[in-house]
């Protein structure tokens, strides 16, 4: 299986029976989540930002207004950490101090370029709103080239990162197991519900089927 490099910075020091760097299991993870989290440091400030991503490839794409600090920060050059975090269950010892949860995550490190050129940008575009949801690009209206240049999008390279996933019980002291206390997991995950139409949708548009179909 292809396997990223191991780095100093994405080697796990704490659990690391528990990391991962197979690429196929980094990828799985990122297809799966909708927000990543982005953190950077401007003039000795740090900050975490949570955005919208897509996966084309071995890239990350992420994308915003051409006013967002974040990205014209980025797009400078600057060392950026995304981390994408999926809550599998609640697991739940017998004791408060084994409290846990069953989660896939991925960290990857490095440096955001800018996609400039026309057709890679409405690529990109098209590939945020795919991983969204698929079929919904070809519906609605294509961006116009003022909102185009209002749109900053940024690629960064999939090369040094790193997975950590949690499955499994709980795992309790050895004297607890005796105790007379429910321990055990509860699964959760992300389900589509009702949809719910704009209230200002004209009257005979039926909902698409990808919409219908949608399992999120």
């Amino acid at each position: 299986m292809n396997q990223l490099p191991r780095t100093t910075r994405t080697t796990l020091k704490r659990l690391p029976k528990r990391g991962s760097h197979e690429r196929e299991t980094i990828n799985q993870i990122l297809d799966e989540g909708f927000i990543c989290h982005v953190g950077f440091v401007i003039e000795g400030q740090p900050f975490v930002i949570p955005t919208g991503y897509a996966r084309v490839g071995d890239r990350l794409i992420i994308h915003g207004s051409q006013a967002s600090r974040m990205l014209r920060a980025l797009k400078t050059g600057i060392d950026a950490c995304v981390t994408v975090t999926l809550i599998d269950a609640l697991v739940l010892a017998r004791s408060a101090f084994h409290h846990s949860m069953n989660y896939r995550s991925v960290v990857i490190l490095g440096r955001a370029t800018l996609i400039d050129e026309r057709e890679e940008k409405l690529a990109a575009l098209f590939a945020l709103s795919e991983h969204m949801i698929p079929g919904r690009w070809q519906e609605v209206r294509q961006p116009s080239e003022a909102e185009l240049q209002q749109t900053t999008v940024l690629s960064m390279p999939i090369e040094e990162a790193s997975a950590k996933i949690r499955t499994g019980p709980p795992l309790d002291d050895e004297d607890d197991y005796a105790m007379d206390v429910w321990a055990g997991v509860l699964p959760m995950r992300m389900i589509a519900e009702n949809r719910l139409p704009d209230p200002r949708l004209q009257s005979g548009i039926e909902i698409p089927k990808y919409v219908i179909e949608y399992k999120g």
